[in-house]
Order: C-alpha cells, then structure tokens, then sequence
C-alpha cells in the first residue's frame, strides 16, 4: 500500500511551504519520497523524521531508494545511535534519522509534526499518544496499522478525533491547548522570512548557510570590512569529536557536531578550493594508557570504527606517518581547515539570499513593536527584522547588558614558522593538550595558549616558548632554530564554564520563573537568538549550532535531541542560578 494515500496524502502538503512527516520505521520512506517528488504540487520543503530501532544500514536504504530513481549521499553518518541530520533532493527534503531505542526517540524528537505513520507494534498504548501529543502540529494526522481498541481509547482521551473506518486513524483536534508548552516548539514570527545576524565569523556564516538552505534570507553585519577578522582569521584549525567514559552531552554534542563540520569543510575544499583536508586526525593518550583499555571502553559505548579508533603507538604512527610513543584515538573524519576560507565558502552557499554590511558597528539593540533594531553610536537605525541573531562571541553579551552568564575571554596564541629541513610534520593533524598541523604552505603551524582574562594583542616570545614545549611532547622535535624566524596571531575565545556553546533563543530575565527544572519552558525575549561561546572548537560546533537555530528560527524538527538542546539553550544558566538561589534559600 502506497504510504503517502494512507497518510492523506499528497492532499495534505500541496500547497504548503513546509510539511513534517515522522515515520517509525525505515520502509515507507523511500516511497514516500517518490511520492512527494513526482507531486507537482508539493509543499516547497519536506522534513521527515525517521526512526531507526538501532544505527541505520546506509546501504540498504540506499539500494531500497535507488529502485525508485532516488539518490543518497555519498558520505553517510557513523553508525552510531545518535541523531543525523541529512539534506536531500538539493536541499528540499530535510531527513532527520533517529537512530536508537525508539522509545528514547519518541522522548527526545524536538519538532511539530503534521503526519505520523506508525508501522511498528505498539508497545505502550497508553504512552504513545501522550508523545504524540507533544509533537503534534494542529490538525496533525495518526496513520497506525496496528490500532488496538487501548489505543483508540487513549488516542481519544487525548484529543484526537478518530475515523470510523480506513487511515488515517486519527486527527489531532483538541478541546484546549496547554498553557505551558516548551517554547522550541514555535517557529519565529516572521512575515518576510528574514533574519538580522550580526557577527561574519564561523557562527554567524553558519546561520546564515543554515538559514538560506530553511528558504530564509538574511543580512549579515560585522564591525570589520570583511568577513572572518577574529578568531575565524586564523591561518588553520581543527575539527574532531571526543570520547569520554561517561558519554554525556559534551561527548554526544561534538559527536554529533564532528560529522556536521566534516560535511561542510568537505564541501568547502570542492566547490570552493578551501584550503584543509577530512582525512582524519589523531588524539594523543598519555604513554601509559593500556590499548586494550582504550578499545574496551569503545566497546562499552557503542561507538563504531567510522566514528573513531583506538590505536597502539604503532599504528597510531602508521596513520600519520611519523612515528608516536604513545596510543591515540583515531577520528576517520576529522580534520583542518583554513577558516577564513571556510566562512568564505559557507557564506557562498547562501549565495543571494544573504546580504553583507561590513564596518558596522552595532553599539546598542532595542526592540520597535514585533521588530529588533540595531543602532549605532549615534543612535541611528543600522538594520531591523523581526528576528535577530548575535553570533559575535563576547559582545553579544554587551549587547544583551552583561547577563549573569558564567563566559569568560580566553587569549590564545599560536606559533607558525618556516618549516625546517629536520621536522617531519604528520600527515593529519595531531592533537593532546597542544596540536599541529600537517604541512600549510611550506610551514609548520601548532600552539595554542590559553590564557583567561589576558587583553594583551601582542604576538609575544614567552607564548611561542610556550607552543614549542607542547610541539617537543607532541612529536619529540626539540626547536633549535632562531626564534626570530617564529610568527604567530593572537585572537579571543568566548569560552563557557560548561565548556558547551549558548545557542538558542534568549531568556526573558525579567519573567518570573514558571519551573525551575527545565530551560525549554523559560519563557524568552520572542526573535531574539544567541549562538556564541564556541571556545576553540570553532569549526567543529559552528554548522551543527547553525542548523539548531536555523531550525528553531525556521520552525523545523531540531537535529539535536532534546537533552542536548537543554545543554546548550542560553537558559540552562536561569534555571542553575534558581535552583541554587532555592537550595541556598
């Protein structure tokens, strides 16, 4: 049976600018992609939520689409039981597989759904609709081939119509709205689909291509004349995930970011030339660490040799190519890339539908009615939308009047030098407490520093001396040459006590607290977004952190689970400060 006609469509998305469909199992997507694609009336943007009882074979999904004239991507996620978020059909269909128990993704999915199809056997009668509930849009549409009388029964209780006879089963039609409901569920009001961002580095290009790719155009202000001036100006950096024994959201949040970086620096060396390379990088343990230790915790997590690896010293040498001391973990797609060049490339992708105003500096922002202005020094209305985004690290808590957030500015300071005839540099990017490079250019690059509170702008001798101890622990290379011939560049990192990024709408701090417990129910400042504190991991955190708020903006199903989402929305910081003001009261 066609899954679209037992879902009540194509009726249902024609004419529609976006439609959200959630399948929980892997089969009917491939028709229902055909269908959609061969409706010459179809909803502009189609977002699918997939559910996969355990990591999705890429293989057979694709064999399954290419019966029907359907391409994947070539470059799949890791088989790991996370989120991936995939961009199909040039970007028409949004797929969000959730893969994993499928009952921690019934809890976890972030999105308004307007047709379901349930295909599984239903475990919980009782539980299921309550999730439905949670994620249904208006009017939203129950297709279930396994509809028990309990089912009915409790899909009623919660306010869904059902049908008498055929599918759809059930539409959600309720008799009241809860009056408290998590405010990632509501899109941005906007008329004109346009955001203001301000800040052209790493986070603010990343919300601009995320944006653009939602059907949203944006303008795009910095203080420099060009985008990619602070941080992001470094000549390289580095992107990868981590392994920690606790696997929490720190852990979870850069693995599922490393595979959204690697996505978009790949595209960046293709189609723009960048300077950089996915093809992996190396993590140094400590010459004590046990192998076998490194490959049991693996084992114990879950986490899959296209995630990452661990390596002996000697075949840790082997995929770097100079020889180690001591065991590494092994990230398949992680890398470098140059920044600059990556914002550059990103911002490309937005193409027209982005507009830059360089040497723009935002002295105050104030909200006119449903619109947000940004004002200069003398007042004067530089831009205004209905939605604006500060993406420029440390001043966008100027701009907010110095929030009661625990962020701090972190100097770094890195170390580049003409290569010499002695060092020989890895073939990937090494890292552990320092890094360096491959080759760039002719040179050696490695570093950093970090020093919080440090304003000082200079390239300064006693930081190099600094880079160099951590360049002869890493490679065992002892620098002998004049240190005049070392050059370097300072920059600021917005770095927060948590060591996660603040991305997501802005809390309302002078709103009483309805709950304590949980930031998605603080209620916020409407249209007013952060994405900042991204520390030293740049271009690993920013295309992620730029699809999560261009899906909270755009109103689409979020590429992060829920706790993710409470562990990097600005509002974790509202409901730590209440919990300790009550324990201490």
């Amino acid at each position: 049976m066609n899954p679209a006609r037992t879902m009540d469509l194509p009726a249902r998305w024609q004419g529609r600018e976006r439609f959200a469909v959630m399948l929980d199992t892997v089969a009917p997507f491939p028709a229902l992609w055909a269908a959609w694609r061969a409706d010459p009336q179809r909803c502009v943007l189609l977002d699918v939520v997939l559910l996969a009882p355990g990591p999705l074979d890429g293989g057979a999904l694709r064999q399954a689409c290419s019966a029907l004239g359907l391409d994947l991507p070539a470059a799949w996620p890791p088989a790991t039981a996370d989120f991936h978020s995939l961009a199909l059909d040039g970007g028409r269909l949004h797929l969000l597989l959730a893969a994993g128990d499928p009952r921690r993704a019934w809890r976890e999915v972030v999105a308004r759904i307007d047709a379901f199809r349930i295909d599984a056997p239903i475990a919980d009668p009782v539980g299921l609709p309550k999730a439905l509930v949670r994620l249904a849009a208006p009017g939203s549409t129950v297709t279930a081939i396994h509809a028990s009388p309990a089912l009915r029964d409790s899909l009623r209780a919660r306010g869904f119509e059902l049908a008498e006879a055929g599918q759809p089963l059930a539409r959600y039609r309720p008799a009241f709205v809860p009056s408290r409901a998590p405010v990632r569920q509501v899109a941005a009001a906007s008329g004109t689909r346009h955001a203001l961002v301000v800040g052209a580095g790493l986070a603010g290009a990343a919300t601009v291509r995320a944006l653009a790719h939602h059907g949203w155009s944006t303008t795009l202000l910095d203080r420099h004349d060009t985008p990619a001036q602070a941080a992001s100006g470094n000549p390289a950096g580095l992107f990868h995930g981590i392994v920690n024994a606790h696997d929490g959201p720190h852990a979870r949040f850069n693995r599922a970011a490393s595979w959204a970086a690697r996505d978009v620096v790949q595209q960046a060396i293709e189609a723009q030339g960048v300077a950089g390379s996915t093809a992996g990088l190396l993590r140094l343990e400590s010459a004590s660490t046990d192998p076998a230790a490194m490959v049991s915790l693996l084992h114990r997590l879950g986490l899959p040799a296209d995630y990452v690896q661990a390596l002996d010293a000697t075949s840790a040498s082997a995929a770097c190519g100079i020889a180690l001391h001591q065991p590494a973990w092994f990230y398949p797609h992680g890398g470098w890339v140059h920044p600059g060049g990556l914002v550059r490339a990103m911002l490309a992708q937005a193409g027209t539908a982005c507009t830059f105003l360089g040497g723009r500096e935002v002295h105050r922002i104030t909200r006119d009615g449903t619109r947000w202005q940004v004002l200069d020094t003398e007042g004067g209305v530089i831009a205004e939308s209905e939605v604006l985004v500060l993406a420029n690290a440390m001043d966008a808590l100027r701009l907010l009047d110095q929030p009661a957030w625990p962020v701090q500015s972190v100097r770094g300071q890195l170390t580049v030098a003409p290569r010499p005839d002695g060092l020989a540099l890895p073939t990937v990017p090494i890292a552990g407490g320092g890094y360096v490079m491959p080759d760039v250019a002719g040179e050696v690059m490695f570093g950093a520093t970090a020093q919080a509170g440090d304003t000082d702008p200079s390239v300064r001798m006693a930081d190099h001396a600094h880079n160099l101890a951590q360049l002869a622990r890493l490679l065992g290379y002892h620098w002998d040459g004049a240190r005049q011939a070392l050059h370097g560049r300072t920059a600021w990192r917005c770095v927060a006590e948590d060591r996660l990024p603040l991305i997501g709408e802005v809390p309302d701090f002078g709103t009483a607290l309805p709950t304590v417990e949980q930031a998605r129910f603080v209620p916020r400042r409407q249209g007013l977004f952060v994405f900042t504190a991204l520390g030293s991991r740049g271009i690993t955190w920013s295309a992620l952190g730029g699809q999560v708020l261009a899906a909270a903006i755009a109103g689409a199903p979020s590429p992060l689970p829920a706790s993710l989402l409470d562990a990097v929305d600005p509002a974790r910081f509202v409901t730590r400060a209440a919990r300790r003001a009550g324990t201490s009261g």
